[in-house]
């Protein structure tokens, strides 16, 4: 009766003084569930001293939708979790997320939850109880009069709701959704979110009850998820080869189908396999008339089922935002079922695959609806293509696989802490939308409470998944910020590149000027010494010794410099800039690059048409000589060790121009020029492609 009483008298308390405005600036709902806690008799019961008022009203709201008190859900908690999750630092948040996971799952299962206004305000009001769960913790701060959210409470609720959002793509999600709030989430945005969600999947619904591919689809059961080009004003166009036409895009959870435009309908859909493992290629690619390449509007994809490639293009007036979405949801298509064939993925669990990849696009047609901005990246919204680019990716996807065997989850659920992970998996999640899989989606819904999920989250810990995908975003943090320098150092012009380099290639070219002057001799001494050392090294078998020291040597100049340089600015490269050069003088010097270049390749063919006559013995008195020289390498390799071989090889190279060896090296030189000058090249014959098989 004391702890009764004095619970009573906390709220009277709060009520009175207004202690809850500081959520939302005024009189809200939350001030009539005081009241109504004030007013019921089992206040007291119901009153959990470690949650803040806010948790205590949050988790009052989970309690009714569970038929079970406030107390009863402690108790189960008490009983259920280990003593690391019930830890009274952490015991406030532990037992707000068990009570949430179990809510949210229970109510995800009712059709048309979206929709429910009480459901969207019992989500975003758990994130708000999450920053602050315990009775100790500070009051939210306000942004503009209401109480926002933060990043880390959105990625640890969001995914318990798989339509929301899930653990990979969470991050970027939020973002998205808070790019003008100065990164905390007002509840107006999360509600046009879900709004937009609704909208998304009665497009989807309408798409797939409709009558588009219906005899070509029934077979497999593929889901409609995106079609294109149904108004005349902005068609798709097919090029294959110089032909194009005009039609309509249909992408599937299994393929791509494009009908040509007839007069008043289409022809027969042309189909393009995104679920068998045919090599696909799908990539950006520009097009324009004529063959030229100007607009990056279009799509490029290739299979070994197709005799050649094909592109479609995405026409509008400004940008390429309606290309790069067609391309992310193919991709994404076409990545989760190359993590379905990696891992022979089957029954079930596949199609639970494929529900992630539907929702993720159910998802990034929502953003696209409620967001203004055009420079929101598809493909960072979308799992399998977010894999694709992420360092670690691969290891993400690993533990994705790891985690496709439900029974082996209701084994990791009951180890990790002893509580089970109250959610629902994509699959169930889609079948309440009110869509259908193939005949393995039946009995794919999932109990509250009973712990068998996809298993992206669990009370009171990180989940393997989570920890993959926080260890792969830190090291993309460190890829992004090291781009970033890239960028900065970046300089156009060719002369200025040259002298950059001229200038990061002077130690290794004074180096090399300093070997050339010992080889050539400049120094006779110099060059004595460092024949007399390399000798020594090489008959005593230690080259590997000097290499490794060498290594050695660069290791502890690094050390010492990092430990002499801390607290230092960085030196930066100084490079003298060359004059600057007009337009005519700028293509003077690309087509001098070019001639450059073109010289070296021909002076290649030459030397590997020389060789091909030697080889061939086209020409018999030079292939005798060229195959007595390579019988006498071959014995030497045969009978000389290699320790003496490569003694031979230094004493060859360092001496050919010491005193005593230079008028001989200059003769033997001048012979080899004059053999090999004297070798004619192998004919080449250059035909044309005929023109009728290139317009085939």
């Amino acid at each position: 009766m004391e702890v009764s009483s004095r619970t009573r008298n906390m709220l009277e308390g709060l009520v009175r003084e207004g202690s809850f405005k500081w959520l939302l600036g005024s009189r809200s709902s939350f001030d009539d569930e005081f009241e109504e806690m004030e007013r019921s008799p089992s206040a007291g019961r119901n009153w959990i001293q470690e949650l803040s008022p806010l948790a205590n009203i949050v988790v009052r709201r989970c309690s009714k939708i569970l038929g079970i008190s406030s107390s009863e859900l402690q108790e189960s908690f008490n009983a259920e979790a280990s003593e690391a999750i019930k830890h009274p630092s952490r015991y406030a948040r532990n037992f707000l997320e068990y009570c949430c996971f179990r809510t949210l799952a229970l109510s995800t299962q009712v059709t048309g939850h979206l929709a429910d206004k009480k459901f969207r305000r019992l989500t975003y009001d758990v994130m708000l109880a999450w920053e602050v769960p315990a009775a100790s913790s500070q009051p939210l701060l306000n942004v503009d009069g209401d109480a926002t959210v933060g990043m880390e409470a959105f990625s640890r609720i969001a995914p318990a709701v798989p339509i929301i959002a899930n653990v990979v793509i969470s991050e970027n999600l939020f973002e998205v959704l808070t790019s003008s709030t100065g990164r905390r989430l007002q509840y107006s945005i999360f509600n046009k979110y879900i709004t937009g969600l609704e909208r998304a999947i009665k497009k989807m619904k309408t798409q797939s009850e409709s009558s588009i591919l219906s005899a070509i689809r029934s077979s497999r059961g593929e889901k409609i998820l995106e079609v294109d080009g149904t108004v005349t004003t902005q068609p798709v166009l097919e090029h294959v080869g110089i032909s194009t036409w005009p039609g309509r895009l249909t992408l599937t959870d299994h393929a791509l189908y494009f009908e040509a435009h007839r007069v008043v309908s289409y022809e027969k859909a042309k189909i393009y396999d995104l679920a068998e493992d045919l090599k696909q290629v799908v990539k950006p690619e520009l097009t324009g008339p004529w063959g030229t390449r100007l607009f990056d509007k279009a799509v490029f994809y290739k299979s070994v089922s197709l005799s050649e490639p094909i592109i479609l293009e995405f026409p509008e007036l400004k940008g390429h935002t309606r290309r790069d979405y067609w391309l992310a949801i193919i991709r994404e298509i076409l990545y989760a079922h190359r993590f379905i064939n990696k891992f022979q993925i089957t029954g079930v669990q596949r199609d639970e695959v494929l529900s992630k990849a539907v929702l993720g696009i159910l998802r990034l047609q929502a953003i696209q609806e409620i967001s203004t901005a055009n420079s929101v990246r598809c493909e960072s919204l979308l799992m399998f293509n977010l894999c694709d680019q992420l360092p670690g990716g691969d290891l993400i996807l690993e533990t994705l696989a790891n985690m496709s065997n439900l029974r082996e989850l209701e084994r990791t659920n009951k180890s990790v802490g002893g509580v089970g992970m109250y959610s629902i998996s994509a699959m169930a999640m889609v079948s309440n939308l009110g869509f259908v899989f193939g005949p393995s989606s039946s009995n794919n819904s999932i109990e509250a409470g009973a712990g068998l999920v996809v298993g992206e989250i669990a009370v009171g810990e990180m989940s393997p998944l989570e920890r993959t995908v926080k260890e792969s975003r830190n090291s993309y943090k460190k890829v992004v910020q090291a781009q970033e320098t890239v960028d900065g150092v970046k300089v156009d012009g060719i002369d200025t590149n040259l002298a950059v380099m001229k200038e990061l290639l002077l130690p290794a070219m004074e180096v090399g000027r300093w070997l050339l002057s010992l080889a050539y001799w400049d120094d006779p001494l110099k060059s004595s010494v460092f024949c007399l050392v390399f000798t020594f090294i090489i008959c005593r078998g230690w080259l590997g010794y000097a290499l490794a020291l060498l290594l050695i040597f660069f290791a502890i100049f690094m050390v010492l410099t990092r430990f002499l340089n801390q607290g230092k600015p960085v030196d930066e490269v100084k490079v003298i800039a060359p004059p600057p050069m007009n337009t005519m003088e700028q293509l003077l010097a690309v087509q001098n690059a070019i001639s450059q270049a073109e010289q070296l390749i021909q002076d290649g063919n030459i030397f590997l048409l020389k060789l091909r006559g030697l080889l061939l013995t086209i020409f018999p008195q030079a292939s005798d000589k060229f195959a007595v020289g390579l019988l006498l390498m071959a014995l030497i390799l045969i009978f000389v060790p290699s320790k003496y071989i490569v003694l031979l090889m230094f004493l060859e190279i360092f001496t050919r121009y010491s005193p005593t060896r230079r008028a001989s090296t200059e003769r033997w030189m001048r012979r080899l020029r004059e053999w090999w000058f004297s070798i004619p090249a192998a004919p080449v014959i250059l035909e044309r492609e005929n023109e009728e098989r290139k317009k085939k």
